[in-house]
């Protein structure tokens, strides 16, 4: 396991500025993995990764490098998978921490929808991103870090 890390799945993530405010608060790294060149403050605790555009080549990426170190902030429930299996911490966008125990469910989930769509029912996304589910992002990410300082 590396340092404390936070590692972002960033190509429609749109908490990118309140991850650098808690992460300049915490003194911990952030890297921002995408599949183009996205812009960065130029901060020594900040780093970009852009990988091919290759399917799943930034979910790969980050599922390789989350460890019990890593908080990786995703809203692709494949991913948040991957990750809590190996051993990183995992919230969504939301603030909505994806947990061991919740984790299933969530999965199963999305393939239900999925099958759903396939069948051409039509159903609603998830609900439009809040000015709530921003606060609540600062708040858990906030949680998060002061929970794996502590060990």
């Amino acid at each position: 396991m590396t340092g404390l890390r936070i590692l972002v799945d960033a190509d429609a993530c749109p908490v990118k500025d309140e991850i650098y405010r808690v992460a300049f608060r915490h003194e911990v790294a952030v890297t921002i993995v995408s599949n183009q060149r996205i812009r960065i403050p130029d901060h020594p605790l900040v780093s970009r990764v852009v990988v091919d555009d290759g399917f799943d080549a930034a979910d790969d990426w980050i599922a390789e490098h989350g460890d019990g170190g890593a908080v990786v902030v995703t809203a692709d429930i494949l991913l948040a998978d991957r990750c809590l299996k190996a051993g990183a911490s995992v919230l969504a966008p939301t603030g909505k921490p994806f947990t061991t125990s919740s984790i299933g469910a969530a999965v199963a989930s999305r393939a239900i929808m999925a099958d759903l769509r396939a069948g051409g029912d039509v159903i609603g996304g998830p609900a439009p991103f809040a000015k709530a589910d921003r606060s609540r992002f600062l708040s858990a990410l906030d949680e998060v870090l002061v929970r794996l300082k502590r060990g």
